[in-house]
């Protein structure tokens, strides 16, 4: 039997994805060359941020979306208390055969506050893919910790968000999505750096399952496809980014390869960043820079070997360890370059090898539900299914845990009210004599209990939203800069 929390999370769930499901695909971005652009949330906020903090929207938990010019700089108003760690993090996702450049097109993100002092370092996502636009993202965070001194206070904020970029790229406004996340604070004492050297960095060898199972990849993070640890396949087009994603659980590791194989024309023109690989975490942070890697007709391999995720992690200067901070659906976001179009003119299948080591420990104790930050048996069962989280919630993968968490809920309410009156009209006819009611007499005790059932009504329905961070996330990527030590 699930817990009562597992209720309340289908609940957020519910909502996101009655929002999620008003209106399909009315979000996405404008497709170009026939591929499909990022699907942002359909249950996210339209906002307009301003070029002055005096009048900036405000930024509630949750998701929004926006555009960008290129030299715009845009404020958005948020309202953080003392005690949680605030991400904000942001996607960009110019459509598929913008003309962008490596390096100079990026965003940049940071948290000010109310006097414009940074309460961190900022975030600064960038194209790396050798001139192929897809979609890129990154956090700044507000940390709470008893090491910081800024920042500390309740009170207002700003998310500040900059885009950079050539004269020579696409002109056209980018589209972003914003995310508000919240992580819940410790009961005790937060846990410290993993000591140098407590786990190994050899990269061990790859998963070789024999059968290749087939995953679905999403446009983004929205309606990233789930993997659970084995061997998958799938088909990817040139020009095209596709997301999928894994739970991650505390103490646990990825070992992950993007695969392209030989080319069947024979052709062996040398094509620099074919191939790329970025991991995010659960807030959709960047877990490093992405990997891509060239492609001369023979196979090619886009590797990824994380750190293990502990919360002591972001005390790590290292940028790609710095990100393994918390448990929670990771993101793979695989990128094949449009150049490799001479080679794949009707794209090529893709194989994933997805392995999660090590065992899964205790989390950090958090002082309030872990939400996002968790992995839960519902999230480790929509993996093996290869699901969506709307699809888990069409196929039934979650109604389990609806009926479990808020049908057991209120059927033991009702099972309790139910048997509370029957006992007290049992004692009053007990007491008022023979006679009284069929059945009933003087010293009769209550009416046996009513047998509690999990059937929730009709109209229940139990879900994971498509954004990581239950929003599903929420989840898995890459960043170019990453906190010092102590961020």
């Amino acid at each position: 039997m699930f817990h009562v929390k597992h209720g309340r999370r289908a609940v957020a769930v519910l909502a996101a994805l009655a929002a999620g499901t008003a209106l399909p695909g009315t979000m996405a971005v404008a497709r170009a060359e026939g591929l499909p652009g990022y699907r942002t949330a359909s249950g996210a906020t339209q906002v307009r941020g301003t070029s002055s903090a005096a009048d900036a929207p405000q930024l509630t938990p949750g998701l929004h979306t926006d555009t960008i010019k290129r030299g715009e700089q845009k404020y958005y108003a948020v309202t953080l208390d003392a005690k949680h760690t605030a991400y904000f993090s942001a996607v960009a996702a110019p459509r598929p055969g913008t003309k962008v450049e490596d390096y100079k097109d990026k965003l940049t993100i940071s948290i000010q506050d109310s006097s414009g002092t940074s309460c961190g370092p900022d975030a600064t996502p960038s194209f790396s893919g050798g001139g192929m636009a897809y979609p890129i993202a990154d956090y700044a965070a507000r940390r709470i910790g008893a090491d910081r001194t800024e920042c500390q206070k309740a009170g207002p904020y700003y998310v500040v968000v900059r885009r950079e970029g050539s004269v020579t790229s696409g002109p056209d406004p980018w589209p972003i999505e914003l995310n508000h996340l919240d992580e819940p604070p410790l009961k005790g004492a937060a846990p410290a750096r993993p000591a140098p050297g407590s786990w190994s960095t050899a990269t061990p060898a790859p998963r070789t399952d024999p059968t290749k199972r087939t995953a679905r990849g999403g446009t983004g993070f929205n309606d990233a496809g789930s993997v659970a640890p084995g061997v998958w396949k799938d088909h990817i087009k040139p020009g095209e980014t596709r997301f999928y994603r894994v739970p991650v659980d505390w103490g646990q590791r990825l070992n992950l390869s993007a695969e392209l194989p030989n080319a069947s024309s024979g052709a062996t023109d040398f094509l620099p960043s074919a191939l790329g690989l970025a991991v995010y975490n659960p807030a959709r942070g960047a877990v490093g820079a992405p990997n891509f890697v060239p492609y001369e007709g023979k196979p090619a391999v886009a590797p990824a070997f994380t750190a293990p995720v502990d919360y002591g992690n972001r005390l790590n200067p290292t940028d790609s360890v710095n990100a393994m901070r918390f448990a929670g659906w990771y993101y793979l976001a695989v990128s094949l370059s449009p150049n490799t179009a001479r080679y794949f003119s009707k794209g090529t299948e893709l194989t994933l090898r997805v392995d999660v080591r090590g065992a899964a420990k205790a989390g950090p104790g958090y002082a309030e539900p872990a939400g996002t930050f968790s992995v839960t048996p519902e999230d480790q069962e929509m993996a093996r299914n290869g699901q969506t989280a709307e699809e888990a919630a069409k196929s039934g993968t979650l109604t389990t845990v609806g009926y479990a968490g808020i049908g057991a809920g209120s059927v033991l309410l009702a099972w309790l009210g139910a048997w509370t009156l029957a006992a007290r009209r049992s004692a009053a006819r007990a007491l008022a004599g023979p006679g009284v009611g069929p059945g009933v007499g003087p010293g009769t005790g209550p009416v046996p209990l009513p047998q509690a059932t999990t059937q929730a009504s009709p109209s229940s329905s139990s879900s994971r939203p498509t954004q990581p961070g239950r929003p599903g996330e929420q989840t898995p990527h890459q960043q170019q800069s990453r906190p010092p030590q102590g961020w």
